[in-house]
């Protein structure tokens, strides 16, 4: 084996020609049985021969089994180090034709830097103040190509020793190199190309599905397509597979967000905020008007609304209710939040949910995003009386109104023989919210009406909870005295049928 000393960047490797003595007088009374130590010493002497003698493989053997016999021991873990960056540095400089005339067996070149750097790590952790522990570590950094990493251990040890001869060679070494070869392996990105881009969206692939023909998508991207087409968007195969059950690719994944780690940052924050949209900002389903204290089901199967779904079922599960205003073509101005409670998608993509209304808001703005309408919003709260005695009054109001509607759900269970219609009074029943929270169950109370939408919707817009309860009692009478009991278009509610729009 040849003792070259340059690496294959052109650096030369400073401080590795040689190895330390081992020296009798150097160890602690005690430390050893006599008859260890002359192995330990054996072993080391017949090591550093070898090394000395370029028989690098037989002096790495003698210093492991010194090692086994003395772990720890700075003079070995060195010797070692030494010897590995040797023979790593000899196949690093090893030309091709001398590999295909006699090939080699054994470990690798870069797994033998990493075994020199782990010793010199070591041996650097029982002697920092030592400069023989900076200048092994540099130079199994340097055979590792980490040359930036290589640089700041050569300056440390220049911190401790500014008249070191071979540190300040190495350092000069590392100046002289080409700027393009000093960079950081693992750091420096490669250049960007569009193999790793989406054909879709055109942007780096995030969260890749790999589809049965070989093509590769962003997740979102491809289900976005087999919204209305189950082909794949190249090659027009049909694909048989759904978002519950196609996983990400694994592999691709992790190649792309190890090579272009910002890149796929960005593309990170690009799809969170998609699905997590703010305390202000809320996506809409266009349907009808509803209200606080409703529990119903609802079918997904447009293509906007189902990829608005997937979005909030990765997000807060939460979206708004609102009615389009016939007369100026826009969506109200008042809507509901809801949040869904189950979800569950069906083989080609539909969804089936139940939700349940929670707060009401005033719609400041709202703007189109892939076909589904988003908007920003103001969250609506009744305007609570001051007076005390206005508080006890709203109070009362509230414990008469619950009596009376409790009077009028057991009239009405009692009166009806089908089974679909005392379902839903249960359900109602059960949604019934405490009577301590006036604002949430006067819209409660408010449900127990079949009321048209702009009725609802003005019962959105009042902020006197006193007069929704007044509004909700004179509904409910009317509806106790002119009409029988029916279920409403298995709206969840009792009396509400929701009509898409």
């Amino acid at each position: 084996m040849s003792g070259e000393t340059a690496s294959s960047s052109g650096i030369v490797l400073e401080g590795i020609d040689d190895v330390e003595d081992y020296v009798w007088a150097n160890e602690g009374v005690g430390s050893l049985p006599w008859d260890r130590y002359s192995h330990v010493y054996d072993y080391m002497e017949n090591g550093n021969r070898a090394f000395r003698d370029n028989r690098v493989e037989e002096a790495i053997n003698n210093y492991t089994r010194a090692n086994n016999i003395k772990p720890g021991d700075h003079v070995i873990l060195g010797n070692r180090s030494a010897a590995y960056m040797r023979i790593s540095q000899f196949l690093k400089s090893r030309s091709p034709t001398a590999s295909e005339c006699r090939p080699l067996n054994g470990l690798d070149m870069t797994t033998l830097a990493e075994l020199a750097l782990k010793d010199a790590e070591r041996l650097m952790s029982l002697q920092n103040n030592a400069v023989r522990s900076y200048i092994l570590k540099a130079n199994a950094l340097i055979l590792l190509e980490r040359y930036e990493m290589a640089r700041d251990i050569i300056l440390s040890g220049l911190q401790l020793d500014p008249f070191s001869d071979i540190l300040r060679a190495s350092f000069r070494s590392l100046e002289r190199m080409p700027s393009s070869l000093l960079r950081i392996r693992g750091h420096e990105l490669p250049e960007r190309t569009d193999d790793f881009d989406c054909t879709l969206c055109l942007k780096l692939l995030y969260q890749p599905i790999t589809t049965p023909c070989g093509h590769s998508f962003c997740r979102s991207c491809l289900f976005q397509t087999m919204d209305r087409s189950n082909k794949c968007p190249l090659c027009r195969t049909v694909l048989f597979i759904s978002p519950r059950t196609c996983a990400i690719s694994v592999t691709l994944n992790n190649i792309i967000q190890k090579t272009f780690p910002e890149e796929y940052a960005e593309r990170k924050s690009e799809h969170d905020s998609l699905i997590n949209f703010g305390n202000d900002l809320i996506p809409l389903f266009v349907m009808d008007v509803v209200i606080p204290c409703q529990k119903f089901p609802l079918h997904i199967f447009e293509p906007r609304y189902r990829l608005m779904v997937r979005r909030i079922m990765e997000g807060n599960h939460r979206m708004g209710m609102v009615i389009r205003d016939p007369a100026t073509d826009s969506v109200a101005e008042f809507a509901c939040e809801v949040e869904i409670t189950e979800c569950e998608p069906l083989p080609d993509g539909r969804f089936v949910l139940e939700i349940e209304s929670r707060r009401r808001f005033r719609i400041l703005r709202s703007w189109d995003q892939d076909g589904y309408r988003m908007a920003e919003v103001e969250w609506i709260q009744d305007i609570l009386p001051i007076d005390a005695r206005d508080r006890e009054d709203l109070q009362e109001s509230t414990n008469n109104a619950a009596a009376y509607a409790r009077s009028w759900l057991s009239s009405a269970k009692e009166a009806t023989h089908e089974r679909r219609v005392l379902e839903a009074l249960y359900n109602i029943e059960v949604m019934m919210p405490n009577t301590q929270d006036p604002e949430r169950f006067s819209f409660w109370l408010a449900t127990l009406s079949n009321r048209r939408p702009s009725e609802r919707l003005e019962l959105l817009r009042i902020r006197d909870t006193a007069e929704r309860i007044r509004r909700g009692l004179i509904y409910l009478t009317a509806e106790a005295q002119g009409r029988s009991v029916q279920c409403q278009g298995g709206a969840g509610g009792f009396g509400f049928s929701p009509n898409r729009k």
